[in-house]
């Protein structure tokens, strides 16, 4: 089983949903990095269950303990392990499912692999587990602040209701509403959409937008390691995600090469891109201007209906969702998206380094 994600900067999470703990080794962060404990947790209580009416309403404070790695509020070059206890648990809202396996779960393919799983709330395959990487996350933005390069992510569709593009927003004001929409009116709709759809015991999915500026031009591989591909496999990586596109995305197939074509012009001392097509990305490598992805998220896989599956023996079952989820995942999911953005962008941040004397 994989666990760990990064060459350079590297993470390794561990733990089960309804397990003791959860937590993240993150191994490769330099020496001397002053490590902003206020600033992990509030990433982490971003992310947490039970913050409005419209998630979860399992209740995690997702304090987390440094175990090593951190001497005198600073790196020390050694692994951090950080670890999260998991402390309101209810395994027996999953008792119903031991032996049966969840429409569009990973209850049937993780049996088959394994040969054996933990139901209690999806064990490993559990989106609880993405608090760790939040926290891991979390440092490597600490790192990117450094080079002042800064990742913001935001909500940007609910069902069909879509916010405006990303330059017409002012994405400062994202932690405004419990929806994580920078638009006000935009996000009283897709609030308003996903009270109805939980009050019908239903589901709805959504996209995230992600925003990466003041990357350095250079940051990325030619071949296999473009960046844009490794944002891709970052994204693809996080629970309910179903799709992946950067810059013009599949709209992009609307133009002409003329229209489409980011022309450079003389800005001073730097080169810019008249448009941003790219989305910041040219040849698989960063060239300086913003760059920017969507993130579909399907709708939660979990509801409170009954449906149809088969048991372990190949008996037809009746499955009825039981326990405590997310009406839309996408409220919840901004920091995740905005960590695996900040674990890729740190990693080759330091890959960097040697490509050229």
């Amino acid at each position: 089983m994989s666990n760990s994600f990064g060459k350079l900067f590297r993470i390794t999470t561990f733990g089960e949903s309804h397990g003791i703990s959860i937590g993240v080794v993150i191994d490769g962060c330099p020496a001397g990095l002053e490590i902003d404990e206020e600033f992990i947790q509030s990433d982490l209580d971003r992310r947490r269950p039970g913050q409005s009416k419209i998630t979860t309403q399992r209740k995690e404070d997702d304090k987390f303990k440094i175990l090593s790695g951190v001497f005198q509020g600073k790196s020390t070059g050694a692994p951090i392990a950080l670890v999260i206890e998991n402390e309101d648990q209810r395994s027996k809202d999953y008792s119903h499912i031991a032996e049966s396996f969840r429409p569009s779960h990973a209850d049937y393919t993780y049996e088959m692999k394994y040969g054996n799983r933990d139901y209690r709330g999806g064990g490993r395959s559990s989106a609880r587990e993405t608090a760790a990487r939040v926290a891991g996350g979390a440092v490597a933005k600490l790192l990117l602040k450094k080079s002042g390069i800064e990742i913001k992510a935001f909500v940007s569709q609910v069902g069909e209701i879509k916010a405006p593009h990303y330059t017409a927003l002012d994405l400062s004001k994202t932690e405004e509403n419990i929806v994580r929409c920078p638009d006000s009116s935009t996000a009283e709709k897709m609030i308003a959409l996903i009270d109805e759809v939980r009050l019908q015991r239903d589901t709805i999915g959504g996209v995230v937008t992600g925003v990466i500026r003041n990357s350095p031009v250079g940051l990325g591989e030619p071949v296999f390691d473009k960046l844009h591909a490794s944002l891709g496999h970052a994204m693809l990586g996080i629970n309910a995600v179903k799709g992946f596109e950067y810059g013009s995305g599949f709209e992009g197939v609307k133009l002409h090469g003329s229209q489409h074509n980011d022309e450079f012009y003389k800005d001073g001392e730097k080169i810019r891109t008249r448009t941003n097509h790219s989305g910041g990305v040219q040849g698989g490598i960063s060239n300086g201007e913003d760059i920017y992805f969507n993130v579909a998220f399907k709708p939660v896989a979990t509801i409170m209906q009954d449906q149809q599956s088969v048991d372990k023996a190949g008996n037809e079952v009746t499955v009825s969702g039981k326990g405590r989820h997310d009406p839309c995942v996408v409220p919840r999911a901004v920091p995740i998206v905005e960590a695996m953005a900040a674990l890729v962008m740190a990693d080759f941040l330091l890959l960097g380094k040697g490509s050229k004397l």
